[in-house]
């Protein structure tokens, strides 16, 4: 049998929801304080990395905003040498498909890895990633802003004068659905994400965390070509 919330009248569901949007609203109006609260924060000026362009050529760090003032990375965990990296990292950039829509902001969204520029292309290929690559093989910029070889993912914003670049905020662990359309959906969906930590009805569908989320080789054979 389908798990269903109480079955009320329009009036009495309507109230239920007033009830909640003034919830939501203290929570947008405090999201809007912590964005605020970021804009604030300092910076810190960063050396003059290089990096591995997807034509193999060496950049620097400031070329990668091609003009840009601002700049977001996300930082895909790597393991040289596997055929399918981390899932999480996959499934995530494979919904990426449009991030020059935020051209008109001044900012240029890529993905930045450890691993291997010959090997990045290739994966990009095998689970048709769309999004523009770096590689900080043989560079300590990943380790540097707390993504390096063998550590986790990360997202990191810069900002650019000239040739100099500061790094102005990070964050990872939770702290990245913000960046996620899927959990944004999922959150607003009656079971939600159906993982076994969040706090449910009785009977409401839950599975282990982790159990639902696409595998790479699920995001190869969607948009990509596996047999790549």
């Amino acid at each position: 049998m389908t798990a269903l919330p109480p079955v009320v009248d329009e009036p009495t569901w309507r109230e239920a929801l007033a009830e909640l949007r003034v919830r939501e609203k203290a929570a947008t109006r405090e999201l809007d304080a912590i964005a605020a609260a970021r804009r604030r924060l300092p910076a810190v000026k960063l050396p003059e990395y290089r990096l591995t362009a997807e034509d193999d050529s060496t950049v620097t760090l400031a070329e990668v905003f091609d003009g840009r003032s601002q700049l977001v990375t996300y930082h895909h965990m790597w393991s040289d040498g596997n055929r399918w990296q981390c899932p999480g990292c996959t499934g995530a950039t494979a919904s990426w498909t449009r991030p020059d829509l935020l051209s008109e902001l001044d900012v240029r969204f890529v993905i930045v890895t450890n691993g291997p520029m010959d090997e990045v292309l290739a994966y990009k290929k095998r689970v048709g990633n769309q999004m523009t690559w770096f590689s900080s093989a043989g560079s300590t910029f990943g380790a540097d802003v707390d993504a390096g070889p063998g550590e986790g993912f990360a997202y990191n914003v810069f900002l650019r004068d000239g040739d100099d670049v500061y790094r102005t905020w990070t964050t990872t662990g939770r702290g990245a659905e913000q960046f996620m359309l899927s959990f944004a959906i999922a959150d607003v969906l009656p079971y939600g994400r159906q993982e076994e930590w969040q706090d449910v009805p009785e009977g409401w569908p839950q599975e282990e965390t982790y159990k639902r989320w696409l595998s790479s080789k699920d995001v190869a054979a969607m948009y990509g070509d596996p047999d790549a």
